[in-house]
């Protein structure tokens, strides 16, 4: 159940049996000459509704864009500073926990957003015992797709050695079998630079100038993304499943 095609009394009433909700988050920003400027956000979005329906979940509205500093010397990406990322976490967090939701189960598609999630759920725990009469009851947690059990399986099987760290075939794959009327072509240089630290988006332009980081995109298809979809979302559905009954 998406939150944006609901009513108001339809929340009102799933809070009666529920008070966990999957809120997916992405971000806006390069994935090569081929992958598309919104995969992380269609990642996380596809993965978000698809273990929603597998838990019969409330799944808030997309927060599409992230922490992408490091990718602004790309045209098209958009980026939010680490502090009002933080912010935007946090408010969507108390406005739902002024509601009645009190399980917070994130799905990220960017591992830029990770530290300024985690200290979002640290400001939200400070926060909402004063606004709310149970509100130390508040729980938060950050799934990331691409670690879950059946995401390094398939990264694997799918992929070797191939798959890489941005712009990666498994993130394409899935934005492709999401928008497969979408895809993308080029001509791709063959040698992909390895991970290294990046320090900014000059320094990651200069050395990763056609975006990717060690990944070959071009051995995604909306096949493997099909595949992907339906083993990860299988594993964030557990995981949410477990998250509601922890203390």
């Amino acid at each position: 159940m998406r939150i944006q095609l609901m009513t108001w009394p339809e929340v009102e009433a799933y809070l009666e049996h529920s008070n966990g909700i999957i809120v997916p988050i992405g971000a806006t920003e390069q994935h090569g000459p081929t992958g598309l400027i919104g995969t992380d956000a269609i990642c996380a979005e596809t993965l978000a509704w698809k273990a929603g329906e597998l838990e019969d979940a409330t799944v808030g509205p997309t927060l599409t864009v992230g922490m992408s500093e490091h990718h602004m010397h790309f045209p098209g990406s958009i980026t939010l500073r680490p502090t009002t990322l933080i912010a935007v976490v946090r408010d969507v967090i108390l406005s739902l926990a002024r509601h009645g939701f009190r399980r917070f189960f994130f799905v990220n598609g960017h591992g830029g957003n990770t530290p300024s999630i985690n200290a979002a759920f640290f400001e939200a725990y400070a926060e909402a015992p004063r606004l709310l009469d149970d509100g130390d009851d508040v729980r938060c947690h950050c799934g990331e797709w691409w670690e879950t059990p059946s995401a390094e399986k398939l990264s694997h099987e799918l992929f070797g050695d191939k798959d890489g760290d941005h712009a990666s075939a498994s993130e394409v794959s899935i934005a492709s079998a999401a928008y497969p009327n979408h895809l993308k072509s080029a001509n791709l240089d063959p040698d992909v630079p390895a991970t290294t630290h990046v320090f900014g988006p000059a320094d990651f332009r200069r050395r990763y100038p056609e975006g990717r980081m060690g990944s070959h995109p071009e051995l995604a298809s909306v096949e493997a993304g099909q595949q992907i979809i339906e083993a990860v979302a299988a594993d964030l559905a557990k995981g949410y499943r477990k998250f509601l009954t922890e203390e």
